[in-house]
């Protein structure tokens, strides 16, 4: 293993600093070796994947073999950064020993370091059995997009006394089952910083605001590959969609024109 290499003792040690823990999800080598020499702490292989990469509308179809497939190649970037990947929608739910076997693929064909699964109080004891099993484990609460019908769609939780208590609990349950860190999904500001402040283990945001002790985003949000999908918790460092879009239609009018290829890019002998 790496010196430098991000492990669950780096991840509770950055909290226990005050340092920042930086997350983006990737789902492909070259991207995940880009992400990793900016200096990323994870990368999270989210089943996000179904929205962004695959086309579907919900995460709820994304199968183990997809998730599978994806975090090998994010895996053979060989990062500095940990590897996490997402348990897809029915892969950790019906049983517990299922939980832990889906679980173990992840690390023993998948090579990711860690795996995430959605739900708190619900899921206790998968949680406990996977890291009884040695393998790592990512919590993750507030919007949970596996449970987007159940929730009414895709909007803020934890507005009411009351289930902003449920989300607490999902929380405290996650952390005495024994993950390492939570991803707390659309829950208002103050909810957020008093799980920060009441919690051993990392917080990580998306929607949280400012208080957690990192933030997560989707890569195709960050870089502006999607511009119609433009939600509150997106900043946009970059405009790629325009950068790519603007790069082939010169590529293909040049084809079309006839001025590329050129001889300068043509072999003689």
């Amino acid at each position: 293993m790496r010196r430098d290499k991000v492990t669950v003792t780096k991840i509770l040690k950055m909290k226990a600093a005050g340092e920042r823990i930086s997350m983006i999800t990737a789902y492909d080598q070259p991207f995940a070796r880009l992400f990793d020499d900016a200096g990323v702490d994870v990368l999270l292989v989210g089943d996000s994947v179904g929205n962004v990469m695959l086309g579907y509308d919900t995460t709820l179809p994304v199968s183990m073999e997809e998730m599978l497939h994806h975090t090998k190649a994010v895996a053979r970037a060989n990062p500095r950064a940990m590897v996490a990947a997402d348990l897809p929608f029915l892969s950790y739910q019906c049983s517990v020993p299922e939980a832990v076997r889906n679980a173990g693929l992840f690390l023993k064909e998948g090579g990711a370091e860690a795996v995430k699964l959605e739900g708190g109080v619900a899921v206790r004891e998968q949680i406990a059995a996977i890291c009884a099993a040695g393998i790592p484990v990512v919590g993750h609460v507030g919007l949970t997009p596996q449970s987007v019908h159940q929730l009414g769609g895709y909007k803020v939780q934890g507005k009411t006394s009351s289930a902003a208590e449920r989300i607490v609990e999902d929380a405290r349950a996650i952390e005495e089952a024994g993950a390492f860190c939570v991803v707390l999904e659309c829950v208002p500001v103050k909810l957020a910083k008093t799980l920060t402040e009441m919690l051993l283990i990392p917080t990580i945001g998306i929607g949280a605001g400012p208080y957690c002790d990192g933030q997560v985003l989707v890569m195709h949000d960050l870089l502006g590959l999607n511009p119609d999908f433009t939600p509150r918790f997106v900043k946009r460092y970059a405009q790629l969609h325009t950068i790519v879009r603007e790069a082939v239609a010169a590529y293909s009018r040049e084809v079309k024109e006839g001025s590329f290829p050129s001889l300068e890019h043509s072999f003689n002998d």
